[in-house]
């Protein structure tokens, strides 16, 4: 009689959010053992965690552990576990996650650019006034991060005619895209920007990066009379205070954010009912968990018969 094969098992250590859709590509596969946290009968079957926010404990005891999958975009909730494994770490890169991701940067900057905040205290007013709306080709847009998401955001920016620089801590070429990069680059860069895009992974060295030093430094010369933040990244990013500081005084005209730290933002926040802030709860790249888990699983399958994982994480750089 032949002995049947047990394929590399799977733990899903979703957090809050539902296990069910990322589970559903391996329920086709009866001989691969599968496991939703916290009922992990069999540890030593377990040899892929696809994890978003997961307890510590769920990467003890793992002896067969190959590699762990982020389920979204950023990393930092994985690399900061203290119980992490020496595994490799896999980023979800996916045209589904990039391009909602780049609907919604390039949502943000044209409700900025046509002062859509605006228009809608005019309409709850009931006031028919035309404001002027200069052309993007007068805007500069600057896109903090070129990874995946930050590349596609500007490239399709500056296919709407927006002059579009980017900057990253170290140097990337993009056609037709001005770059900055490094400290050293970061002012220059600052300088000619008028609507500010941060999309960089949160690390050790981002954390708090949007602060008082980066507003004071943005362009007050612009088309649009001043400046504006958007922030599609990581709460973390930002210093929430010097936010509010900067809204209050003049140093930014605006801002659109999506993620804050701790989440769910609290109902207290000043941020609810700020007049010049669009705020979201964190959904810029939300995408179907099917369509993500999809591809997680074409990528262990991949993994299983011989090709290398894509889209590794450096976990000396965070990311």
């Amino acid at each position: 009689m032949t002995e049947k094969t047990v394929l590399p098992g799977v733990l899903i250590a979703s957090g809050n959010w539902a296990p069910e859709p990322w589970a559903l590509p391996f329920t086709s596969e009866p001989d691969r053992p599968l496991a939703i946290w916290p009922d992990v009968p069999d540890r030593k079957a377990i040899h892929y965690v696809l994890a978003w926010r997961p307890p510590s404990e769920a990467f003890t005891n793992l002896p067969n552990l190959k590699a762990v999958f982020s389920l979204g975009a950023g990393v930092d909730h994985v690399v900061g576990n203290a119980a992490l494994p020496d595994v490799p770490i896999v980023r979800v890169v996916d045209p589904d996650l990039t391009t909602r991701m780049t609907e919604w940067v390039t949502l943000q900057v044209l409700l900025h650019h046509r002062q859509h905040l605006a228009y809608a205290r005019q309409q709850a007013a009931h006031q028919w006034r035309e404001l002027r709306q200069p052309v993007a080709n007068d805007v500069r847009v600057g896109i903090m991060g070129l990874g995946e998401l930050g590349r596609d955001a500007a490239a399709v920016l500056a296919r709407l005619g927006f002059q579009v620089a980017g900057w990253s801590r170290s140097a990337k070429s993009i056609p037709d895209i001005e770059t900055f990069h490094g400290e050293d680059g970061l002012t220059a860069f600052l300088g000619r920007t008028d609507i500010l895009v941060a999309l960089v992974p949160l690390t050790a060295d981002t954390r708090g990066i949007l602060d008082a030093s980066v507003f004071d430094r943005l362009a007050r010369n612009g088309a649009l009379g001043g400046a504006v933040l958007i922030n599609g990244g990581r709460g973390g990013l930002q210093v929430e205070a010097d936010i509010l500081a900067a809204l209050d005084d003049g140093r930014l005209i605006g801002a659109s954010l999506d993620v804050f730290e701790p989440e769910p933002l609290g109902p207290d926040s000043p941020f609810w009912d700020h007049p010049r802030v669009v705020l979201t709860p964190h959904v810029a790249a939300s995408s179907e968990a099917s369509v993500l888990a999809d591809s997680i699983h074409r990528q262990i399958l991949d993994f299983e018969a011989g090709k290398p994982l894509a889209n590794l994480v450096d976990v000396s750089r965070g990311y």
